[in-house]
């Protein structure tokens, strides 16, 4: 009597167990619709989204495409173009790259640029450029404005000129 009632006990632990962990989500379930019946297309699926474990080396390039920062020109051109003006913050993961209040010696003015990558690829459209200027009467008596005008564009436009350029001495060094 005492055997079987361990024996219950212990399977109504182990039927709690596999309740509980089958709940974690630690299995997610994805529609059949979603993934290849065949098993070759279901792991060359699985390999192009960059899932899957390779053993004994393998292909090691079909594990997933990664950018960082030493190989995107937009970054590499702006951290050049910019290199007048302390940095605050520059968070390649975050996409952003903002400067300190820079100005000259004896005036009044300071300028603070904030860059933020919107894509990896070299386009009018793959970085926003922003320019706040600083105007200070008195120690504590500042005005901080978001400037629009020339600065901005000029900026941009030899963030852009300088990655292309290093893009393509890139190409020619691979070549």
């Amino acid at each position: 009597m005492k055997y079987i009632s361990k024996l219950v006990s212990r399977a109504f632990y182990l039927a709690l167990i596999l309740l509980t962990v089958n709940s974690c989500s630690i299995y997610k379930h994805s529609p059949v619709k979603d993934n290849p019946v065949n098993v070759k297309d279901r792991v060359k699926k699985n390999m192009s989204e960059g899932k899957g474990v390779k053993l004994f080396g393998g292909n090691k390039a079909a594990g997933g495409v990664f950018q960082f920062a030493s190989s995107n020109p937009l970054w590499r051109a702006s951290l050049d173009i910019l290199d007048f003006a302390p940095i605050t913050n520059a968070s390649y993961s975050g996409g952003i790259l903002i400067t300190d209040w820079y100005g000259d010696d004896g005036k009044n003015e300071s300028i603070k640029i904030t860059i933020k990558f919107l894509s990896n690829e070299i386009r009018s459209d793959a970085i926003k450029v922003i320019v706040y200027k600083k105007n200070c009467k008195a120690f504590e008596n500042c005005q901080a404005t978001n400037l629009n005008g020339n600065i901005r564009d000029e900026l941009k436009t030899a963030i852009l000129r300088k990655a292309s350029q290093l893009e393509k001495t890139a190409l020619v060094k691979k070549n």
